[in-house]
């Protein structure tokens, strides 16, 4: 079976400063340095970079089809076991190995930036730290935490998502306690920080809609400790991401475009692997959304997993361009994370306001409006909260495609919004939008709910703590 290729992409000497001064010596080769002597400013742009290559190919590839924005080409076979639900501990492996390399990288600067009292960095490594290890965790559920990127254990035991989420929050609110002002200004981050360029008041909004985002995850395992660490965000003023946390100097250049255009459209040279979903195409479709044209190209939808049928030659191919930037946490998911608070926590106090901006942010994503749809079809509901979350869960879904796929397949598997269809897509009364078992799954009906473990943990270390079905739930999902 052909298995994508992830490419670490070459930003590092791209975008980083490297010059002859105090920060970096070009006289050293930067492999032979201790990790205690590798500068701040190159280090961060080298783990930011690698989880944002490993989210946003693997782990959008695989969330992209299980979030339904697209399905298996029928004049392919790239992705059919995503598609059918037939991946298993072989398949993919660089997800996890690159997610793993990138954090080595993180919690090395972390801890550098620690002993020079260099909170500004500090504060930037546990952010980032916190977003890799919640894509991991969400994807697999237990993996090494506690004792990962610790050259002295060859075996790191894997740790429950509720250590690794209680472990996150906890290093989030210490890295936000820090004095930014009495930071050590020896490396000061300019360039080398490819998200804000150094802004941390930016930083700080990062920090506190990562927390919210974890309280958000946990509204149905642990609802009373998503509910108290909301209301504390609250009580305490935290501030928010007004605008989007994202790399955006990719290029149309080898090794420096978006993950997943690199790794679909030029690692593979092949531009129709991936055919529009019935699923969210036919939701576009019915709302006159103009998003629609900037997510397909021309021609029909393919019904989920129905790539055996060679009727569906030409379906339309999904857009991707080289210089789509990759989201960490979007403006628009930073007001439907708020949004959804609201709504769940503090009696609905600007629920609407939030939900509009959200919906804004989306469409300003791709350069226009949601014009009158905001007052229409997309209109906030003035009924029931459960109304209310449906909304704002449709929209936050939509806003993800295409390269934040896996966080929609979060999503979706916490609230089931959008519903799951009970008819398949070929019927007359499938509703648009609706989920839909694939045609060819392999699972019985059942949705995916994780990612298998690699077989590079189950071969080499001890503690792995065996082999979960793919369709198994996660702590924070649904019944």
């Amino acid at each position: 079976m052909k298995k994508i290729r992830l490419i670490l992409f070459g930003f590092l000497a791209a975008f980083s400063i490297i010059a002859c001064d105090d920060q970096l010596d070009i006289n050293k080769d930067p492999d032979n340095l201790s990790p205690e002597q590798i500068p701040l400013n190159s280090e961060f742009t080298g783990g930011s970079t690698g989880i944002a290559t490993s989210a946003g190919s693997y782990y959008a590839l695989i969330g992209g089809f299980w979030s339904q924005y697209f399905t298996q080409s029928a004049a392919a076979n790239q992705y059919k076991e995503i598609d059918n639900y037939s991946i298993n501990t072989g398949d993919y492996n660089g997800a996890w190995s690159s997610m793993y390399d990138a954090i080595l990288d993180i919690r090395n600067v972390k801890k550098n930036a620690e002993s020079s009292g260099n909170w500004n960095y500090y504060l930037m490594s546990t952010v980032m730290e916190a977003y890799a290890f919640q894509v991991l965790t969400d994807s697999y559920g237990a993996v090494p935490f506690t004792e990962a990127s610790n050259s002295e254990i060859l075996a790191p035991k894997f740790d429950e998502p509720t250590v690794i989420y209680d472990g996150l929050v906890s290093n989030l609110k210490l890295a936000l306690a820090k004095d930014l002002s009495t930071s050590s200004t020896a490396v000061i981050p300019g360039n080398d920080d490819l998200i804000f360029g150094g802004d941390m008041q930016r930083w700080r909004q990062f920090a506190n809609t990562m927390l919210l985002k974890l309280y958000i995850r946990q509204t149905n395992s642990r609802p009373a400790i998503a509910q108290a660490g909301i209301q504390e965000l609250y009580s305490s003023g935290a501030q928010f991401l007004t605008s989007n946390a994202a790399i955006t100097q990719y290029e149309d250049m080898a090794n420096k475009s978006n993950p997943l255009y690199e790794t679909d459209r030029r690692q593979l040279n092949v531009g129709t692997n991936l055919r529009a979903s019935t699923t969210l195409y036919s939701y576009l479709l019915e709302n006159t959304d103009p998003r629609f044209s900037y997510f397909y190209n021309a021609g029909p939808s393919q019904d989920q997993g129905d790539f055996d049928n060679t009727a569906n030659v030409n379906a339309a191919v999904i857009k991707l361009q080289a210089t789509d930037p990759v989201y960490f946490i979007s403006a628009a998911e930073s007001y439907f994370l708020q949004a959804e608070a609201a709504v769940r926590y503090n009696g609905g106090v600007n629920a609407k306001a939030l939900y509009d901006m959200g919906v804004t942010e989306a469409f300003a994503q791709w350069g226009i409006a949601p014009g009158t749809l905001l007052t229409t079809t997309y209109s906030f509901p003035n009924t029931t909260d459960a109304a209310k979350l449906e909304a704002i869960l449709t929209q936050k879904w939509i806003s993800f495609f295409p390269g934040k796929g896996y966080e929609a397949f979060f999503e979706h598997k916490r609230t089931k919004i959008p519903a799951i269809s009970p008819v398949p897509q070929s019927s007359l009364s499938y509703i648009p939008g609706q989920f839909a078992y694939s045609i060819e799954g392999t699972t019985n009906g059942q949705f995916p709910r994780r990612i298998v473990y690699p077989v590079t943990e189950s071969q080499t270390n001890a503690n792995f703590p065996g082999l979960k079905p793919i369709t198994e739930p996660l702590w924070y999902d649904a019944n």
